[in-house]
């Protein structure tokens, strides 16, 4: 996720003009700034070859990242607004779906250096959308409200998407897609163990909440250790320590996107599982301070990690899906084909030249690029899949729960 002060700058404006007509927390003002956060660039329509979307419509699509759970849209309808929505992740073929929350964002935030101290974006918008107070005042608080609004979706609409927690649910999405439905899958994550609120104890009360996915650190320090984007750059603390150990305990998916090296390597010196960068690029292809160096991406697919190639500027520095392309073949080219995944950020606060509605135009240009259908696969949801099936918490399979019952 980046989220531009400047924009949200704006919104402030906005809302200290409105005070005075009595629209403080409008609708309107929220939905402006989710507006002008995620953007498409404007295209012609993509022409898609009959062999690409023939080749499309066959895939089981996966992403590791998206945020859309933040904004408060009504996500159940299609919408002119950001990037994902049910309707557009259905023209996508998307059929399991990480869903991240965010819960602090630095004022004036960048990819070089941010303050933990700085005044926090994502309080303003909880107030534009008038979340209640704890909501407001703690973290953790605004981890459970983001995921909650998963489970209110899946109440209105079963039929359409569901909350997975582990193997077995999993397994019988994908069951019932072999089948015909077009139902998603969707996980639960978040951006920065921030939200734990510096207390160990908050990590059962995520996972409780259904959250199955953290990343360590988003723009700035935290309690756990240094962020890519912050100030000390240093490595995991005692307590990221703990915390990592304890992730592992319960299962839950170890997310490493936006820390600081040292902490890269400090978990994967103690990580009994593999990791996964949710969201980032590569500087082989795109050098810029967001993305990972060559010894990194090795390092982690050598351990069974996954790589999420994002869309946006300074992931693919191309955003074009020739350029995400360009970016998903370098990364294979290092880690190899089965580490690497697609992490498209979508509703982060970001530009793309494409949105979920429209993920056939990739697999045309993998195709493109001379990938084969299974590579393509590989890439574009399989993955994913075969990532969260070792990785979620098991349960028992559909087999074992047939064996048991015989």
């Amino acid at each position: 996720m980046g989220f531009s002060y400047l924009k949200v700058g704006l919104g402030a404006v906005v809302i200290v003009a409105a005070a005075g007509y009595g629209i403080i927390r409008s609708g309107y003002i929220a939905q402006y700034v989710d507006q002008s956060q995620n953007q498409i660039v404007e295209h012609t329509p993509y022409s898609i070859s009959a062999d690409a979307q023939a080749l499309h419509d066959k895939l089981r699509i996966a992403d590791l990242h998206n945020d859309v759970l933040l904004w408060g849209r009504n996500i159940s309808q299609e919408s002119e607004i950001g990037h994902s929505d049910l309707p557009r992740f259905k023209k996508g073929n998307v059929g399991v779906q990480i869903f991240t929350s965010v819960t602090k964002s630095p004022r004036g935030q960048n990819y070089k250096k941010n303050s933990a101290e700085a005044f926090d974006n994502i309080t303003l918008l909880g107030w534009l959308q008038s979340w209640p107070s704890n909501a407001l005042n703690k973290l953790s608080e605004r981890a459970l409200l983001q995921a909650q609004r998963l489970y209110d979706l899946e109440k209105k609409h079963p039929d359409e998407i569901t909350v997975v927690h582990d193997r077995e649910e999993l397994e019988a999405v994908l069951k019932a897609r072999a089948q015909g439905s077009k139902i998603i899958a969707g996980i639960l994550g978040t951006e920065g163990g921030h939200a734990l609120d510096g207390d160990i104890k908050n990590l059962d009360r995520l996972y409780e909440g259904g959250l199955r996915l953290m990343g360590l650190q988003h723009f700035f320090d935290n309690k756990l250790g240094g962020s890519l984007h912050g100030q000390s750059k240093a490595g995991l603390t005692d307590f990221g320590k703990d915390v990592v150990r304890l992730m592992e305990k319960k299962e839950m998916i170890v997310d490493v996107a936006h820390s600081s090296p040292a902490v890269v390597e400090d978990v994967l010196a103690m990580a009994t599982r593999p990791i996964v960068v949710s969201h980032t690029g590569v500087k082989g292809i795109c050098d810029t301070p967001r993305n990972l160096t060559d010894d990194q991406v090795r390092a982690i697919s050598a351990k069974g990690g996954l790589i999420g190639i994002g869309f946006w500027d300074a992931a693919a520095c191309d955003i074009s899906p020739k350029g995400v392309a360009a970016s998903i073949d370098y990364a294979v080219s290092i880690a190899g084909i089965d580490h690497v995944a697609l992490g498209s950020d979508f509703d982060g606060s970001v530009t793309t030249a494409f949105d979920t509605s429209e993920y056939a135009v990739l697999t045309q240009e993998l195709l493109k690029r001379g990938f084969t259908e299974k590579q393509i696969a590989a890439v574009m949801g399989e993955n994913i899949i075969r990532f969260l099936l070792e990785n979620l918490p098991q349960g028992q399979s559909e087999e074992e729960t047939l064996a048991s019952s015989n």
